[in-house]
């Protein structure tokens, strides 16, 4: 299975699960794959920002990225993000996952990057290094310190390679309907668009063109229920459905923490055994506890049967 421009629906970034002591949790890995089927996601991604994976070795990498695949035994398509400092760590990782079965690779480019052509070249560069794999390109200004602007977009979109943007330029919206937009006067190539963010936009991303959301929020189902309701044309129930969980969602994006609100959630719901994440890394403190189990309470969400 490869990834295509016709990609659309839930792609749930999924966490490294750890054991307490730091290391890698194959019996969590595969429930937490389980159970973010069973939640109607359309695909999985890996190893990004969320995933910890600066923390892992390459070998680590690769086997978690080989146990992921082999639990999804093609079901849906999985993207593993490959970007790193240098392009011979992002070469061995990218040809290993594509190998062991991976749909698509996901980059971004680093800080530092001055200028358009600048931002074109490296990503055509790092394009180069993972080979014929179909790659995501991650827009993500406020993580990476690059700007990207609608036309640089447009000028990569004619690799036949990139076949995704994962949007999450903020505010971001009027950045996605320009991008429909050129596409729909037929100066851009289509690509799948999915949001980020958290998921904090979803509905109005889906409103303004997005076909689906690229997030790791601890309630995949939510996120479904508001993509079918979109599909369907109904705005005000989908809104129905994502309001209660804005609460969430904004304690999950704490910059430093979000992470490891995420995984508490995760435990909490029984996708994870542990919350741990791998030094260094924020613990929540009982008090923060408590403030998720108030919003659990109120979103009437406890542990998953």
């Amino acid at each position: 299975m490869r990834l295509d421009e016709t990609a659309r629906g839930v792609f749930v970034i999924a966490p490294t699960p750890f054991t307490d002591t730091g290391a890698l949790d194959e019996a969590s890995t595969d429930r937490m794959v389980d159970g973010f089927l069973a939640a109607g996601a359309s695909g999985l991604t890996i190893l990004g920002i969320m995933g910890e994976a600066p923390k892992l070795d390459g070998a680590e990498a690769l086997a978690f990225t080989a146990r992921v695949l082999k639990r999804v035994a093609g079901r849906v398509p999985v993207i593993v993000g490959v970007s790193s400092p240098g392009f011979a760590s992002m070469k061995a990782l990218a040809a290993g996952a594509m190998d062991a079965g991976a749909a698509g690779v996901m980059i971004a480019p680093p800080a530092g990057l001055r200028g358009d052509d600048a931002v074109v070249g490296y990503i055509a560069q790092a394009a180069a290094v993972v080979g014929d794999a179909p790659y995501v390109l991650q827009d993500f200004p406020q993580a990476t310190g690059t700007f990207m602007s609608v036309e640089m977009i447009r000028r990569m979109a004619e690799d036949p390679r990139l076949v995704m943007l994962k949007a999450e330029d903020w505010p971001g919206l009027d950045k996605l309907s320009a991008l429909r937009r050129l596409t729909a006067e037929g100066r851009m190539r289509r690509i799948s668009i999915l949001g980020g963010n958290g998921g904090q936009f979803l509905p109005e991303e889906l409103h303004r063109g997005a076909d689906g959301i690229m997030t790791g929020y601890a309630f995949p189902e939510m996120l479904v229920q508001v993509c079918r309701l979109m599909a369907a044309g109904d705005r005000a129930a989908a809104h129905d459905a994502f309001d209660p969980h804005l609460p969430l969602i904004r304690t999950e994006l704490q910059p430093g923490l979000g992470l490891a609100v995420r995984k508490y959630v995760l435990q909490r719901r029984g996708f994870i055994a542990s919350a741990a994440l791998r030094a260094p890394g924020p613990k929540l403190s009982a008090e923060t506890q408590a403030e998720v189990e108030f919003l659990l309470e109120r979103l009437g969400r406890g542990e998953r049967g």
